[in-house]
C-alpha cells in the first residue's frame, strides 16, 4: 500500500511532505486544517500509509453496524454514543485509555464550510487524556501536508488556542473562502 500511495501522492498529485512524525508517539490527537474539501480524506489516507502508522477517526456509532461496520473500524475508527447523555470529551478520552496505540484525527472546523470559530473538544481531549497535539495541515496552495512538533497543553485555553491558530497562518485549503 505504501508503494502505491507513494506513487498517487508524490508523482500523480505533486504533493510534498513537511515536518516529521515520531512514531513512537503512540497516543496523540491529530488536527488536520483546513478542512474545506472531502479530498482531505483521501490525502490523510495516503499521508498516513507513506507514514505507515495507525491514525484513527471517531464517528456515530451507527456507522459502525453491518453491513459497513467492518469497514469502519478497519479504517481505524471507533464509534461514539452522539445522542446518550455521556460526555463526550471523558468518552473519547476514555478510548485513549482502552487502546495501546490510538492516534485521533479530527477537524477542529468540525465541518467543511465556513465557520466563525473552531471547536474546542480537541483541546479538553488532549487535555483530559493527557496527549499531545499534532497539528496538520493540507495547503493546497503549495502543495504540502506539514506537520507540527507535539503540542502540549498548559491548561490556558485562552494562552494555547492563538498559538495552536498560528501553525495555520498561510496555509490555503481547497476552497481558500471556506477557511
Amino acid at each position: 500500500m505504501s508503494f502505491i500511495s507513494k506513487f498517487i501522492y508524490f508523482k500523480i498529485f505533486n504533493w510534498q511532505i513537511q515536518g516529521t512524525f515520531d512514531p513512537k508517539i503512540e497516543k496523540c490527537i491529530f488536527i488536520v486544517a483546513p478542512h474545506t474539501s472531502w479530498w482531505d480524506f483521501s490525502l490523510g489516507v495516503l499521508t498516513r500509509n507513506i507514514l505507515g502508522i495507525e491514525i484513527n477517526f471517531v464517528g456515530k456509532k451507527e456507522l459502525f453496524k453491518p453491513p459497513f461496520g467492518w469497514y469502519f473500524r478497519w479504517m481505524g475508527g471507533a464509534p461514539v454514543d452522539r445522542v446518550s447523555k455521556e460526555k463526550k470529551v471523558e468518552a473519547i478520552a476514555s478510548i485513549f485509555e482502552s487502546k495501546k496505540v490510538f492516534r485521533l484525527a479530527l477537524s477542529p472546523e468540525g465541518t467543511r464550510q465556513k465557520t466563525e470559530r473552531w471547536r474546542t473538544g480537541f483541546y479538553y481531549i488532549a487535555e483530559t487524556a493527557q496527549v499531545p497535539i499534532i497539528m496538520v495541515a493540507f495547503d493546497y496552495g503549495k502543495r504540502i501536508t506539514k506537520f507540527s512538533k507535539p503540542f502540549y497543553t498548559t491548561g490556558d485555553i485562552e494562552k494555547d488556542l492563538p498559538e495552536i491558530k498560528s501553525f495555520y497562518k498561510g496555509v490555503l485549503g481547497k476552497f481558500p473562502e471556506k477557511f
